[in-house]
């Protein structure tokens, strides 16, 4: 039945061709990037396509958990909630295929790689599908670019700016990424600050609120980018006995643990973390908005840095750095020289992890030092 249906749907297109359809407000469709950090990197080039289609209407077709990362940004008009293995069923299979049918599509624009995603926007019946030419699936594009060799590591944010271009966009000069915190993310950061003080702890909590370092700890791809934690217990307690600004620790849910430890070891009361708060994307993005420095993994939030001006240190293991660079001036990344990396190994293969052990909490702190240097150090 559903086939009958598809058969139905295509065959409208006949009855309804694209020059028909563009008597009324043109529609793209944006497949978006899985990742929290690459969503970010996409700013630039659906900020593009907002400015070159100022009366189009943008839906954003995306996994459920990225849909806060572009909140506030006005560069889309909508969202659609794609997640083949969610238990929410309208947002996948059949009937995911019938409501993206329906949008009636005139451009879909693949800012993703999958051969699944390529399948979608054919199934779609739009008549236009932008997107890179890998994986099998030219065959279901119309415009196929050809993508840069993964044997050399190239920015993403520049293939997401291509894929804009073949689209017809003005590309601009600036690569600035573009997030936005809304005032109900604020205010879940007033009300984290109004739990964590104690009487105990009150003037160290106020104080912190006005010069504060954010940490983040971890990220999605695996174990290999992390530091370990009792590096960052010792950089926490450095940087708020030796350079007088507090610390607060930024997490994901699969990072309460190891947040909640390190702000245990780092033994201060002007060390805390998100751990027991409920979290969230746009709680993330307040914290680091406020915050005078961010230090953090090769991870999705470090790109939120680079969107509100903040500088920020990355510690860099597995990952080359090329990939995910932005040209963020106010960024420094620190990476280790070794005959091993960066391997892009989820798990380190030889079991030492040095590329991010050996990296020093000396090494990182005089990087802090010198992100603060410009800036005014407060005295505890």
């Amino acid at each position: 039945l559903e086939l009958c249906y598809w058969i139905l749907d295509r065959v409208s297109l006949v009855r309804h061709p694209p020059e028909i359809r563009r008597t009324r407000r043109m529609k793209i469709g944006v497949f978006l990037p899985n990742w929290i950090g690459d969503v970010a990197m996409a700013t630039p080039a659906l900020r593009a396509v907002r400015d070159q289609f100022i009366d189009a209407e943008i839906v954003g077709i995306m996994r459920p958990y990225v849909a806060d990362v572009l909140a506030g940004t006005g560069l889309l008009d909508r969202a659609m909630f794609y997640n083949p293995r969610g238990k929410e069923a309208s947002q996948k299979g059949w009937t995911f295929v019938r409501t993206l049918r329906n949008q009636r599509f005139d451009t879909v624009l693949l800012l993703t790689n999958s051969l699944r995603t390529a399948w979608l926007s054919w199934l779609s019946g739009s008549p236009r599908r932008i997107g890179f030419a890998r994986d099998l699936r030219s065959w279901l594009l119309t415009d196929r670019l050809e993508p840069k060799s993964r044997k050399v590591p190239n920015p993403v944010m520049e293939e997401y700016l291509r894929l804009a271009e073949r689209l017809g966009c003005q590309i601009p000069s600036s690569r600035q990424i573009e997030l936005a915190v809304q005032s109900r993310d604020e205010e879940r950061l007033e009300e984290f600050w109004n739990q964590v003080e104690t009487p105990a702890n009150r003037s160290a909590v106020r104080w912190m609120q006005r010069s504060y370092v954010c940490i983040n700890t971890g990220g999605a791809f695996g174990g290999a980018k992390n530091w370990p934690k009792e590096y960052f217990a010792e950089l926490a307690r450095r940087v708020v006995e030796e350079l007088g600004h507090g610390v607060l620790i930024v997490c994901g849910p699969s990072e309460r643990e190891d947040a909640r430890w390190i702000a245990a070891a780092a033994d201060n009361p002007a060390v805390v973390s998100l751990a027991d708060a409920k979290l969230s994307i746009g709680l993330t993005k307040a914290a680091i908005h406020r915050a005078e420095l961010l230090v953090t993994t090769d991870s999705g939030p470090r790109h939120f840095a680079a969107a509100f001006g903040v500088p920020v240190v990355t510690l860099y293991g597995p990952t080359h750095v090329a990939w995910s660079e932005t040209f963020y001036a106010k960024s420094e990344h620190l990476q280790l020289k070794l005959d091993c990396g960066p391997c892009q190994q989820r798990e380190c293969p030889l079991k030492h992890h040095r590329c991010m052990r050996d990296l020093s909490v000396d090494t990182v702190f005089q990087a802090v030092q010198r992100q603060l240097s410009p800036q005014k150090l407060r005295v505890a």
